[in-house]
């Protein structure tokens, strides 16, 4: 399948300033075979290690940082030539190797001509668990689930990725229906490779939705083997209560819902272990639609989204067909997939804030202040063609600089205020301007 981020890869490897490179990201998003088939495309030879229950590497940096006996054993290893600029060092879940991260300083401080990528699902909570990655000696990436755009590259559909990214409004506006059957498809396959390559394969809804179910069992697993026994049944009761969070009105988070009594204190580390494994997305409240946006955020209010829209469909247990049609009985949780798939695509976009807004007494709320470039968005999402937008509109009356946006599925228009943009060009609108 291909990914957009191979570019980055390439822009890394053609880089006169390449350090050590993290990919980072959730389990099962693709990191390892990303890697594997930039190396394979990319380099003469791939020394590719899994270090995850890898005796042999198992003290690779647990003596000393020598890296000619470490390129030595890696070559050992893998039986592939270790040579500069000609060998892409791969080494796969790096958090189980003890001082694994620290290492990444020495290959950039004592090894700069070797081309090293690591990557691991739970690098973030390693991080946060006390070895973190060398500050200014590492290149970061981070990898999300297929897009909407790469899942139409990945059915073959990559006319439609074209005159999608061309903003050509009037050729877009003619293939509408293709879209939009492809995006309500999206929505119930969502982006994990697995998933898509499965859905191209069978075109079933249960085998895809079997694969999506085998993808949560194994971030069940994770939780109890990473975490403490406290900590596993505080992660868990977050993670189960997104489905019912999102489907609330206005979404913002609320501990009462996970169970009576519930305090910010007592969830605080699950909601920070769920965003270090990449499997929720947190969308602060923001006070004011000023740059930089992130100065203004109210970290006290915040909505949490899935990090797929395959994920939360499995997880709340949703019929595949009440997301591939369009007259369905989905209620209050049409809007949020509809918002979680906006928010899971903008997440993949490069330097932008993601923000909503509501003011002091709830009585206005915007469903998203984007800070794009050096734009301020304040953005409504909609399910449909609804295209009543109040509240919008007087926060736009409100702050006459900003000019308004509106993911529907209606088509473009420009309204001067506002420009409505249709939900699959939530990401490909930006790619131009």
């Amino acid at each position: 399948m291909k990914r957009e981020i191979e570019s980055r890869l390439i822009a890394w490897k053609n880089s006169p300033n390449r350090k050590p490179l993290i990919v980072m990201g959730a389990r099962q998003v693709g990191k390892t075979y990303l890697l594997q088939q930039f190396g394979k495309n990319n380099y003469e030879h791939v020394a590719y290690i899994n270090c995850d229950n890898n005796p042999q590497v198992a003290n690779l940096f647990a003596e000393d940082y020598d890296m000619e006996r470490i390129l030595l054993v890696i070559g050992a290893i893998t039986k592939v030539p270790v040579i500069a600029g000609k060998t892409l060092i791969v080494l796969d879940e790096i958090q189980e190797l003890k001082h694994g991260l620290t290492a990444l300083k020495y290959f950039c401080e004592l090894a700069p001509q070797h081309h090293v990528a690591v990557a691991g699902s739970l690098l973030g909570i390693t991080m946060h668990q006390g070895e973190s990655a060398p500050v200014g000696k590492v290149d970061i990436i981070n990898m999300y689930p297929l897009t909407y755009v790469e899942f139409l590259e990945a059915l073959g559909r990559e006319q439609l990725v074209q005159i999608l990214k061309s903003n050509d409004w009037k050729t877009i506006q003619l293939l509408k229906q293709d879209f939009i059957k492809y995006l309500r498809i999206y929505y119930f396959v969502g982006g994990m490779p697995e998933a898509v390559l499965k859905y191209i394969e069978t075109n079933d809804t249960m085998s895809v939705r079997d694969v999506q179910n085998n993808i949560l069992a194994i971030y069940r697993s994770d939780m109890s083997k990473h975490a403490s026994a406290q900590e596993v049944i505080h992660i868990t009761q977050v993670w189960q209560s997104i489905p019912s969070q999102l489907a609330r009105e206005n979404k913002k988070f609320i501990y009462g819902s996970i169970r009576s009594g519930a305090r910010a204190r007592e969830f605080e580390l699950a909601i920070q272990w769920l965003q270090d494994a990449g499997l929720v997305i947190r969308v602060n409240r923001a006070t004011k639609p000023n740059l930089p946006l992130k100065f203004y955020e109210d970290l006290s209010a915040f909505k949490l989204y899935m990090l797929d829209t395959g994920m939360l469909g499995a997880l709340g247990n949703v019929p595949p067909e009440q997301l591939l049609t369009k007259d369905n009985e989905l209620g209050d949780s049409k809007g949020a997939f509809t918002e979680n798939f906006v928010v899971s695509q903008i997440a993949t976009m490069r330097n932008v804030t993601m923000c909503y807004f509501s003011n002091e007494n709830h009585t206005l709320e915007i469903d998203m202040l984007l800070q794009e470039k050096s734009n301020i968005w304040p953005i409504e999402i909609k399910a449909e063609e609804n295209l009543r937008s109040k509240s919008l509109r007087t926060y736009v009356n409100n702050n006459p600089t900003l000019t308004g946006l509106r993911f529907s599925m209606s088509d473009y228009r420009d309204q001067q205020w506002m420009q409505n943009v249709p939900l699959y060009a939530c990401t490909t609108f930006f790619n131009n301007d």
